[in-house]
């Protein structure tokens, strides 16, 4: 099979030669660079293999030309958190409005993804990284989000409306560009973050609205359910093509998801602990279990989230080889 006829024929939950896989991570000491992003995105890609690539851009690409501007100091998961945030007043949500392809954020990562879906070495299905409307609203504003929406709701709303068409308008530029689909992370269908009555108002709509508009350029949509004590029902009903959560922390169970969603679900190995500080019989222990909660349809293997920067190469190709993956062991691990 090739990747791409792998990981159709697992949103299909049908027989594979192999059991796909996908890995990604940051890449904080280039990820401001389109350049240098994509070519640490490839070599990454070459290294392990993945049955489709995400270009996972700089965290804060999608809020910079509103305002936001992100810390010098990645966390372990190599993303930088917002140092200042461009929502600091009721007003500040009025300069919140569709932003032209053009500005350097969004154009930043259209960038990242023509290089990597140019270059031949991309050998699948390459899917640009989008956060949704009021994930992208909290990194605006910070903890005052949930106060705005109780006293401000029309100017959040606007604001929701305006980032919505904002991804539209990049989405389309990506598809024009060759994208075969999108890595939408939600991060907002949490009760860590909001209650059921404020996702079904202020997040699902949008969310759905951009998920539909792609379902005819998409030929891979991944849904990343970001977070703990997840909405899961409500993010199973949208229309994707694979679910990606942390089950080995967050719950529900890859057996207990694929009961619910209609397509494919991955996931299966700790990125905190197995990948990290695991040896390659553990992750080897974990995608074993993985594939047995799935009877081996139905599932792509990956971690719950981005891999930490220092995750272990050595377990991590263990874990690929023994699953009949294929590995590039010239040179030294992708920085």
């Amino acid at each position: 099979m090739t990747k791409r006829e792998r990981v159709l024929a697992a949103i299909r939950r049908e027989p594979t030669d192999r059991t796909p896989y996908a890995f990604w991570r940051h890449f904080p000491a280039v990820d401001r660079s389109p350049a240098a992003l994509s070519q640490s995105t490839l070599r990454f890609h070459e290294r392990y293999g993945s049955d489709f690539l995400k270009v996972t851009p700089a965290g804060g690409y999608a809020v910079e030309d509103w305002g936001c501007v992100e810390s010098e100091e990645p966390a372990p998961d190599g993303h930088r958190p917002c140092a200042s945030h461009a929502v600091n007043a009721p007003d500040d949500w009025k300069k919140i409005r569709p932003v032209p392809m053009e500005s350097t954020g969004w154009a930043s990562h259209v960038e990242s993804v023509i290089r990597c879906v140019v270059d031949r070495r991309a050998d699948c299905s390459v899917v640009p990284t989008v956060f949704s409307p009021l994930s992208l609203a909290r990194k605006l504003s910070g903890d005052r989000l949930n106060y705005d929406l109780k006293e401000n709701t029309h100017l959040v709303e606007d604001a929701l409306t305006a980032i919505t068409e904002t991804i539209l308008a990049f989405m389309e530029a990506c598809f024009r560009e060759g994208a075969e689909g999108i890595f939408y992370s939600v991060q907002a269908a949490s009760h860590a973050f909001h209650t059921e009555d404020e996702y079904a108002r202020f997040g699902e709509p949008h969310d759905r609205r951009i998920l539909e508009a792609v379902r005819e350029g998409s030929r891979l949509t991944v849904l990343h359910c970001h977070g703990e004590r997840l909405m899961f029902d409500r993010l199973a009903a949208l229309p994707a093509d694979v679910w990606n959560w942390d089950d080995r922390r967050a719950g529900p169970s890859l057996s207990e998801g694929k009961d619910i969603v209609p397509g494919a679900v991955q996931g299966g190995l700790n990125q905190w602990s197995t990948l990290k500080d695991g040896t390659g019989p553990d992750a080897q222990a974990e995608a074993q279990d993985a594939i047995a909660q799935t009877s081996g349809t139905g599932i792509i293997l990956g971690a719950g989230c981005v891999l930490l920067t220092q995750h272990s190469d050595a377990t991590l190709i263990d874990l690929i080889q023994s699953v009949g993956g294929s590995v590039k062991l010239m040179g030294i691990k992708p920085q």
